[in-house]
C-alpha cells in the first residue's frame, strides 16, 4: 500500500519500506518533477541533507554533554564521602565555564584562520562561516571545519562539549585536595586558551594536519581531548602533592577506597553511553555506514578493554577489582577514539585488550612513583590517549604499518603526540603556577582531613543531622 509515510520515507533513506518500493520512489520524482525543476529538486534534496546531517550532530552533541553525568559520579564515587559535593560542584561548573571561554576565545583559537600554530579571527563567534557543502564559495573565517554541512552554531555546540570534557578529566585526577577557585580558574585556562592551541594543530588546519606530506590522524580526540587533558591534569598532581595518607613513611601505598562503587559503576555506563556520540558524532554528517562502523569498533574495543582488565587485575592484584573494570572499560574506549573510523573490528579489540592491560599497569606505576591520582585518571586518559593515538599507525587500513602502509603514519603519530605533550605539560605547568601565585592551590591540612565539603562547600552530601544534639533538642522542645 503506497502512502505518504511510504514516499517520505523513500526520499530520505533510499529504502522505501512498501512491498512496492520502486513504484513509491518513482512516483516521488514524477510529482516533484510536474512541479518543480531539476535545480529546485536538488536544492530540497541539499537542504533535507543539510537538516538531517544537522539532527545528527545535535543529537550526538547531546549525548556527549550527558558525558558530564558520567564523570560526576565515577569521580564522586571513587572518592570519600566527604569531598562528594565538592566534586559534583566542578563538574557541574565545569560546562558553564566552558561555555563562556570556549565562546570568546576557544572555538576562534582553534578553528579561525589564522597560521599554522593558532587561529587569530572569529572570536565571540562572530565570524561568517559559509561551507561549500551547502553550494557556496567560501567567505567565511572558519575555513578548517566548513568541511562540515551543518550551521556554525552547531559545529561549535559540538566543539563545545569536547572541549568541557578536558577540563572534567582535570577534576579527577587532582580531587580531594585542590581548593575550588584554584580549579575554576584553571579549568577556565586551559579551555579558553591550551586546549584550543594543540587542537588548532590538529584540527584546526594547523601544522600537524599536513606534516611531511602525512596528515596526522585523530578522528574524535585521543590526542586532542583525552591526552590534554591528561597532560594538564598531570602537571597539578605532580604541584599539588599526594592527598594526606596516601603513601606511608616506608613509602608503600595506603589504599583510600571510594565510598560509593555504585555511583562509580553508573557513571561509567552512562559514559559508555556517550561515546556513542563523541566518536560517531564526529562524522558531523548523517553518514549511515560510517556511523555504524565507529559505533561497532568503539563498542568493541570498550568490551575488549573490560575482559582485559578483569583477566589483568585478576592475575596481577589478586582479585577482579570492579574499578579496575570500569576503567578498563573507559580505557578502551579512550584508545579507540582516535583510529574508530579507520579499523577493523579485529583491529579494534587488539586496541581495547592493550587498553585494559594498559590502564591496570598504569595504575600500578604511578602509585610506585607517588604520583596520587584518585580516579586513575591520567591511567585512563593520558596513557591511552597516547596509545590509541599511536595505534592508529598500526591499525589504520589505509597507512598503518600492519596493513602495509610503512612507518610513515606511526612517525607522524609519535611526532604529534610528543610535540602535543610537551607544549601541554609546558603549559600546564605555567597556568598552574599562575593560579598557584593568585589564588594557592591547595587547601590547608585542616581543611583537607575533615573534608573539603564542610570546609569548602559548607554543605554535606550525607548530612547526619538527625543524629546531631542540636537536631534532637531542636525538635524536643
Amino acid at each position: 500500500m503506497i502512502t505518504k509515510n511510504n514516499i517520505l520515507w523513500a526520499a530520505i533513506s533510499g529504502r522505501p519500506r512498501s512491498l512496492i518500493p520502486s513504484l513509491a520512489f518513482g512516483l516521488l520524482f514524477i510529482v516533484l518533477g510536474s512541479t518543480v525543476g531539476a535545480d529546485e529538486t536538488a536544492d530540497l534534496l541539499a537542504e533535507q541533507k543539510v537538516m538531517l546531517d544537522t539532527l545528527w550532530v545535535m543529537i550526538a552533541g547531546f549525548l556527549v554533554f550527558f558525558m558530564n553525568a558520567g564523570f560526576a559520579l565515577v569521580e564522586t564515587g571513587f572518592c570519600r564521602s566527604k569531598n562528594a559535593v565538592n566534586i559534583l560542584a566542578k563538574n557541574f561548573i565545569v560546562f558553564g565555564i566552558a561555555c563562556l571561554t570556549f565562546w570568546a576565545t576557544g572555538f576562534a583559537l582553534m578553528f579561525g584562520d589564522g597560521n599554522g600554530y593558532i587561529g587569530l579571527a572569529g572570536f565571540f563567534l562572530r565570524g561568517a562561516d559559509n561551507s561549500p557543502m551547502m553550494g557556496d564559495t567560501y567567505s567565511g573565517v572558519y575555513s578548517a571545519i566548513s568541511w562540515a554541512g551543518v550551521p556554525l552554531e552547531a559545529k561549535f555546540f559540538f566543539q563545545l562539549v569536547f572541549a568541557a570534557t578536558a577540563a572534567t578529566i582535570v577534576s579527577g585526577a587532582v580531587a580531594e585536595r585542590i581548593k575550588f577557585q584554584a580549579y575554576i580558574m584553571f579549568a577556565a585556562l586551559l579551555i579558553a586558551v591550551m586546549y584550543p592551541v594543540t587542537g588548532h594543530w590538529i584540527w584546526g588546519g594547523g601544522w600537524l594536519s599536513d606534516f611531511m606530506g602525512t596528515n596526522f590522524k585523530d578522528f574524535a580526540g585521543s590526542t586532542v581531548v583525552h591526552s590534554v587533558g591528561g597532560w594538564a591534569a598531570l602537571a597539578g598532581v605532580i604541584l599539588l602533592g599526594p592527598r594526606m595518607g596516601k603513601y606511608r613513611k616506608d613509602g608503600s601505598v595506603n589504599a583510600i577506597p571510594g565510598h560509593n562503587i555504585g555511583f562509580a559503576t553508573l557513571g561509567g555506563l552512562i559514559l559508555w553511553l556517550g561515546w556513542f556520540g563523541f566518536n560517531p558524532g564526529s562524522t558531523m554528517a548523517a553518514d549511515g555506514g560510517a556511523i555504524a562502523h565507529i559505533a561497532t569498533t568503539t563498542t568493541m574495543a570498550a568490551a575488549a578493554g573490560i575482559a582485559a582488565a578483569t583477566a589483568y587485575a585478576w592475575m596481577r592484584l589478586g582479585n577482579p577489582d570492579l574499578s579496575m573494570i570500569i576503567n578498563g572499560c573507559l580505557a578502551g574506549l579512550v584508545a579507540i577514539t582516535a583510529p574508530c573510523d579507520g579499523v577493523s573490528i579485529e583491529g579494534s579489540v587488539i586496541i581495547g585488550l592493550i587498553a585494559g592491560i594498559l590502564v591496570v599497569e598504569a595504575v600500578i606505576t604511578f602509585d610506585k612513583l607517588h604520583i596520587d591520582d584518585p580516579v586513575g585518571a591520567l591511567s585512563v586518559h593520558l596513557v591511552n590517549g597516547i596509545w590509541g593515538t599511536l595505534a592508529v599507525g598500526l591499525f589504520n587500513t589505509e597507512a598503518g604499518l600492519l596493513y602495509g602502509g610503512g612507518t610513515t603514519q606511526l612517525i607522524v603519530q609519535a611526532i604529534g603526540v610528543a610535540a602535543v605533550g610537551a607544549f601541554t605539560l609546558i603549559a600546564a605547568f605555567l597556568f598552574w603556577g599562575l593560579t598557584k601565585a593568585i589564588l594557592g592551590l591547595r587547601v590547608s591540612p585542616e581543611e583537607e582531613y575533615i573534608g573539603l565539603d564542610k570546609s569548602e562547600m559548607g554543605l554535606e552530601a550525607y548530612p547526619s543531622d538527625a543524629t546531631t544534639p542540636e537536631y534532637k533538642a531542636a525538635v524536643m522542645t
